[in-house]
């Protein structure tokens, strides 16, 4: 019962910091303001929490009545000064409010956690979703790739950044130390997104193995033991782990910013460099599976619907879910002929044409969307327990060739996926 006073206390001194905080007036007295309101915050607990929110959802709107009344006036003068007019009223106070809490010292970290928290109740408090739309807009601008800084992660650096690479990579998961320092090693590379304002905080993070030519599984590029390559053998730059640090920056645009910006800085390092591609993983295809593979049928041909049909009815799909397949010993290495041929046939049809839809596959969508070409598919490419269980161990080349990225993004961007004669083949 005390705690649930003192609660009531720290919500009601957390809603009139916010309220005076937008109302002051001096740099001075806002920050001082504003980082009142951060420690206030701080010491909510979850219920608190949400009634916080609850408040900056429900009070920091824009007034409807000035609104209409700004777009009768835009829509009658026309001109710049009620163009200007209009912004002003429509933009929420909620979002002045944040950039004067932007303005403490650790202003934009707070802001960051704030939002991961945000994102958690959203499917219980859809109401909320105006207030994520406003940090997520804000983030966004302060988040613009031309304010971070990339940076080289190596095993030189500070042993604080490094724990945070192995705590964050959500790709392949890194065995501890050892595991670390193969992966930097000469014939590996590692790159991070860094912001001004959160020294020493990955925002993002690639991984990359440099090769004589495109990887096809992923054992070989992960595994402890193996050699060092030679860097007369560098051919192929394999992007094999992308991993997001930030989960307040959810919908942030910055992976594929990244992924061009190393690759550059690769061409400019090792100019014998000419491929880049992904060895990615599948996470939606067993789940697709599961749901009975379905496609939409007007865009394939006869001979596609055909092929596709003949795959479902050799795999039993829909019969049998992929958990119980695996708990009944499924594994590509005992897999017949005809199973691997339907599988992959299916995986080919499910990146062809299930990932430009809404619920398509995340990784196919990220990197399509971001000009790559969907080159090559490989069995038995990632045989840990995840990989098994989310992508029947298969997993997928994307080509990144770099004079073509503006051509392929459009073509994606059109719901088109641009493939390879030898993915075409498997279908």
């Amino acid at each position: 019962m005390l705690e649930r006073f003192l609660q009531s206390k720290k919500l009601d001194a957390a809603k009139l910091t916010a309220k005076k905080l937008l109302s002051a007036r001096g740099e001075a007295n806002a920050q001082s303001m504003a980082v009142k309101l951060i420690d206030c915050y701080e010491h909510l607990d979850k219920h608190s929490q949400t009634d916080f929110f609850n408040y900056l959802s429900s009070e920091f709107n824009p007034d409807p009545a000035l609104v209409v009344d700004a777009a009768n006036r835009y829509n009658t003068e026309r001109n710049e000064s009620s163009l200007i007019h209009l912004f002003q009223t429509v933009e929420p106070p909620r979002q002045e409010l944040l950039r004067r809490v932007n303005r403490a010292p650790a202003g934009t970290a707070t802001i960051l956690k704030m939002r991961q928290t945000l994102l958690s109740y959203l499917k219980d408090h859809p109401a909320f979703r105006a207030a994520d739309s406003d940090m997520h807009h804000l983030l966004s601008s302060w988040f613009n790739p031309g304010f971070l800084e990339l940076h080289q992660i190596t095993w030189n650096s500070p042993a604080q950044l490094l724990e945070k690479i192995i705590e964050h990579e959500s790709v392949h998961a890194i065995d501890g130390w050892d595991d670390l320092r193969r992966r930097l090693q000469p014939d590996r590379r590692c790159f991070a997104f860094f912001h001004p304002q959160l020294p020493g905080e990955p925002l993002i993070f690639v991984e990359v193995a440099l090769v004589p030519g495109i990887a096809k599984d992923i054992g070989g590029l992960i595994n402890k033991q193996a050699p060092v390559g030679e860097p007369k053998t560098f051919k192929a730059a394999i992007f094999y782990s992308i991993s997001n640090c930030q989960p307040g920056l959810k919908g942030v645009s910055l992976g594929n910013f990244l992924i061009k910006r190393v690759a550059q800085k690769l061409i400019e390092e090792i100019p014998s460099l000419k491929i880049f591609s992904t060895l990615s993983p599948i996470p939606g295809f067993t789940q697709w599976l599961d749901a009975g593979a379905p496609l939409p049928e007007e865009k394939l041909s006869p001979a596609q619907m055909r092929k596709w049909q003949e795959a479902q009815k050799s795999l039993a799909v829909g019969s049998l879910g992929w958990t119980e397949r695996m708990k009944a010993g499924w594994h590509p290495e005992r897999c017949d002929e005809a199973e691997k041929t339907a599988l992959m046939r299916l995986c080919s049809l499910y990146l062809m044409f299930k990932t430009p839809e809404p619920r398509g596959d995340a990784v196919g969508k990220f990197h399509l969307s971001n000009g790559a070409t969907l080159h090559q598919i490989n069995w038995a490419a990632d045989l840990s327990k995840k990989g098994l269980q989310h992508s029947a161990g298969i997993m997928v080349n994307y080509l990144y060739e770099l004079d073509k990225v503006e051509e392929q993004h459009e073509a994606f961007s059109n719901k088109s996926v641009r493939f390879s004669r030898g993915v075409e083949r498997l279908v």
